[in-house]
């Protein structure tokens, strides 16, 4: 049975084997075998004779012509051609792909899982939100990407481990206390000093008034670092609360919540910055203590201490790398951070490679802004609240499904218009519900066959050859590429592959269920393409799993 894992290892063979025989001298390189764009260049394609032209020195078409010459025989390949710039294409017995509906019946749930990861350790942190206030749409795109590429790396054989970094601790919650002392004040006597810097929010004041409504009032007569000690220690744990829920109904689920606090209690942020000074890599400047950032490719140092003695949130944020590099020993770690952190990034990998860790180890994904518009309108404010719409109010307004497949369409790195009214709206032009309604249909068919009596057989059991119709091979096909969409999407941190091939997939489905019908006078016939259809049943949901989006059985 060939499989497309089986048949790109065997064009990846024969390829390996010319080069062996063609130019024996020269290093093998890391070439490709991929399916090309257009059909009419070939089954597959490989680029291994323009990674050859720097060493051998010869123009590309005819290092390809040399390897085809030296090409062994096999019964899967049909004819061979070089094209382009030295492109070598592969076309193969066409019923290569037939193979696919076995090799879906047979591993179910798990077809399309690679074990490129090997078992290796990758933390994925992503959204970690200051729990000073509401998630907005920077933490909706974050957590939608960073959840995928989660699932998406457990396919591809990682042992993925999902975090949330609270950040209980520091600047920022220093000034949640501020606001919330000057919001409680102003609702007891009228104060209006309000810090300049402070958080503005309408939750502040809901919060303190909250704190109040409890029988809160004991507190005007108290130490301001004790006042703002209570309130915080009232409104985080809320705060926190709502963070947590918000985040389950948008189905994220973590397996650490790791509290920056934990790095002062346990001593790390210390044990950290005097790691760096042993190493030679601190000096003190008006009693500040500053890390040599210049010397691992920085602009300019930055502090570490402040010159009040309060570590700086740099140097908790580099103790919080080691913990996870070093200290939980996480092969990789990945990070889903906004655009505006850019320049963070190469200051955190030349930390980790002050303390000895591979600055490669720390993968950074930068996400840009998102937009929402309605009605060709740009949108900025709730309906409902008249304020800044945050994760909770656009999963009321558009669900969990859209939210979630909507993020994912682009790239973390391009900027995204997000079209409330295309995301709620039940036609073609919604992608999510384009490809959900090819689910639905999928299982309609299914459905009404077997209450005629029809039901799937095992793959054994039909005729597959008897699927010719180029909208039946061309579904084949794409369901083939399941597991190499897997590995590339992967490859790439890039969760949005999987998104496309859903669509791509659906379309497919489409076109072949308004071309070819099940139902026909041909037993033989339709239980061939009753096999294909939940083929593509499969393949769609396990997917749409990776994105945590549902598959409706009806819609």
């Amino acid at each position: 049975m060939y499989t497309q894992e089986r048949v790109l290892h065997t064009v990846e063979n024969l390829v390996k084997a010319a080069i062996g025989r063609a130019f024996p001298e020269a290093e093998m390189p890391a070439f490709l075998v991929e399916a090309p764009k257009a059909d009419a260049h070939g089954d597959f394609s490989t680029n291994a004779a323009m990674l050859l032209t720097k060493p051998l020195r010869l123009a590309p078409r005819d290092i390809a012509a040399a390897i085809l010459e030296n090409m062994p025989k096999d019964d899967l390949v049909l004819r061979t051609e070089v094209a382009g710039p030295g492109f070598i294409n592969f076309y193969l017995n066409p019923n290569w792909i037939y193979g696919t509906l076995s090799d879906i019946e047979e591993r179910g749930e798990d077809f399309g899982r690679v074990e490129d990861g090997k078992g290796k350790k990758v933390m994925v942190e992503f959204v970690s939100a200051n729990p000073t206030g509401p998630m907005h749409m920077g933490n909706a795109r974050g957590g939608a990407i960073g959840d995928s590429l989660a699932a998406l790396l457990d396919m591809a054989g990682w042992d993925v481990s999902r975090e949330f970094y609270l950040n209980d601790a520091g600047a920022q919650i220093e000034k949640f206390g501020m606001s919330l002392e000057a919001r409680y004040l102003q609702i007891l006597t009228g104060k209006e000093d309000f810090p300049e810097d402070g958080y503005q929010g309408m939750d502040i004041m809901e919060l303190a008034q909250e704190y109040i409504d409890a029988g809160g009032e004991d507190l005007l007569e108290k130490e301001s670092a004790e006042r703002r000690r209570a309130l915080v220690e009232f409104a985080l744990p809320k705060n926190i609360a709502k963070m947590q829920a918000d985040l389950a109904k948008y189905r994220i689920s973590y397996d650490t919540w790791y509290r920056e606090s934990e790095l002062y209690k346990s001593g790390e942020v210390e044990e950290t910055i005097a790691l760096l000074t042993e190493r030679g890599l601190t000096y003190t400047k008006e009693d500040a203590v500053w890390f040599k950032s210049t010397e691992f490719g920085a602009e300019k140092d930055d502090v570490l201490v402040r010159a009040n003695g309060i570590p700086t949130y740099f140097a908790a944020d580099i103790a919080y790398h080691r913990n996870k590099l070093a200290g939980r020993n996480f092969d990789l770690a990945i990070n889903i951070w906004g655009a505006d952190h850019h320049g963070h990034i190469a200051r955190m990998k030349g930390a980790m490679e002050a303390l000895g860790i591979s600055g490669d180890r720390l993968h950074v994904i930068t996400m840009q802004l998102v937009r929402l518009v309605e009605n060709g309108e740009v949108v900025r404010m709730s309906k409902r609240t008249g304020r800044m719409i945050t994760l909770s109010d656009l999963l009321d307004e558009i669900g969990v499904d859209a939210a979630r497949f909507f993020f994912n369409l682009r790239q973390a790195g391009s900027h995204f218009e997000f079209d409330l009214g295309l995301a709620v709206e039940q036609s073609n032009d919604n992608p999510v519900f384009y490809v959900q309604y090819a689910y639905a249909r999928i299982c309609s068919i299914l459905r009404l066959m077997a209450e005629e009596g029809t039901l799937v057989r095992p793959v054994s059991e039909i005729n597959t050859l008897l699927l010719s119709d180029e909208h039946e091979r061309a579904l084949i096909k794409k369901l083939a590429d399941f597991p190499e969409e897997i590995r590339v999407a992967a490859a790439a941190f890039e969760p949005s592959r999987i998104t496309r091939y859903a669509m791509d997939t659906a379309a497919l489905f489409h076109s072949f269920y308004t071309a070819c019908h099940v139902r026909t006078d041909d037993a033989e016939l339709s239980a061939a393409r009753l096999s294909l259809v939940e083929s593509t049943r499969v393949v769609l949901a396990n997917a749409l799993r990776m994105l945590s989006v549902s598959a409706p059985e009806k819609m």
